[in-house]
């Protein structure tokens, strides 16, 4: 491991007070496997309820390389997972989620791979043990997304994941409210890979994503990343027109060869009916858009800060005790 290399692990935080104790137990424990240094835990309180800021607290008072961020109120996971990045300065940086259904072990396998010239290791997932209608959900959206997608999206990958220092600086720059992180360190490029990963079950408590939240998120996923929706509807559009025009040529000929009218009152209805339904959802496609332009040209905070604990280093505090610069490859590759 090249000497002075330092790692940070971004981790947002909402009402997790049940597991935290493990998790900085096995994160710091990690931690001390891994040379070089000094490494930092950055943690964002998410406008959690519970104890989970005070016992942050005192784990600032125990360990250095602890960092706590306390947001001014629930912006969110992924606004959470912006302010974590936007405050850590390793030469990589490991996001993970802090129900330890991402394991901490892994850690050391994304930064073997870093070592090897990767900018972004993300893990793939497998054999979720969330229940199947959800895994079914999740199978069925990642290959949707893919296809979709502008890009090419790894499949079953989540937020879980290192990015080296320059995919992280990128991503800052990356000015959009409505964030699908593991879109856009794709997106950044670079040399990427996955590895396979099983989905541990949450520890304790309940997921904070809803279902609601979950197609929030999705949608995100697709709307940043995609603009087939819109095409759609003018390929549907496109092929409705042509439909009608069939259907007046077979008027036409009907009552000049045939001299008879074609009727049909209830699929004339039917017809009427589903069009209207059609024409809805795309205007409901097109608001989601426009919605999201909207949001943008408001320029607010994608969070704000409530309170610090622990010393959030700078950048020129990152170089004291680094004796080369860090490792990253300098060639752009496809993800693999």
């Amino acid at each position: 491991m090249t000497t002075g290399f330092c790692l940070s692990i971004a981790i947002p935080l909402h009402n997790e007070e049940d597991v935290l104790p493990e998790l900085l137990r096995r994160t710091r424990l990690v931690l001390d496997q891994i040379a070089g240094g000094p490494h930092e835990i950055v943690f964002v309180d998410d406008g959690s309820t519970d104890r989970t800021f005070l016992i942050l607290e005192e784990a600032v008072k125990q360990d250095s390389r602890i960092r706590v961020i306390s947001l001014s109120r629930n912006f969110g996971h992924q606004a959470a997972i912006t302010a974590a990045l936007d405050h850590v300065t390793g030469e990589a940086a490991v996001v993970m989620d802090g129900d330890l259904q991402d394991a901490p072990e892994v850690i050391p396998q994304f930064v073997e791979k870093f070592q090897q010239g990767y900018d972004v290791v993300y893990a793939r997932r497998i054999r979720r043990k969330e229940s199947w209608p959800l895994r079914i959900c999740y199978f069925v959206f990642y290959r949707m997304m893919t296809k979709l997608s502008d890009i090419r999206l790894p499949l079953d990958s989540g937020d879980f994941g290192l990015m080296s220092r320059r995919v992280v600086d990128h991503v800052k720059r990356m000015p959009e409210h409505h964030r699908y992180l593991r879109g856009m360190r794709s997106w950044v490029g670079f040399r990427q890979t996955g590895l396979t990963v099983e989905r541990a079950e949450r520890r304790s408590g309940k997921s904070k994503y809803s279902v609601m939240r979950l197609m929030k998120l999705a949608a995100d996923g697709i709307f940043a990343f995609s603009i087939v929706p819109i095409r759609a509807a003018a390929l549907f559009g496109g092929f409705v027109i042509l439909l009608s025009s069939l259907y007046v040529l077979y008027a036409l000929y009907a009552k000049i060869f045939l001299q008879r009218s074609p009727q049909g009152f209830t699929a004339l209805l039917v017809t009427v009916t589903f069009l209207s339904g059609v024409v809805l959802f795309f205007l409901g496609v097109i608001g989601e858009y426009v919605g999201r332009i909207y949001e943008e040209t408001k320029a607010r905070p994608q969070y704000i800060i409530g309170r610090i604990v622990g010393h959030l280093r700078t950048e020129t505090e990152r170089y004291t005790n680094q004796k080369t610069p860090p490792v990253s490859s300098s060639k752009a590759e496809s993800i693999e």
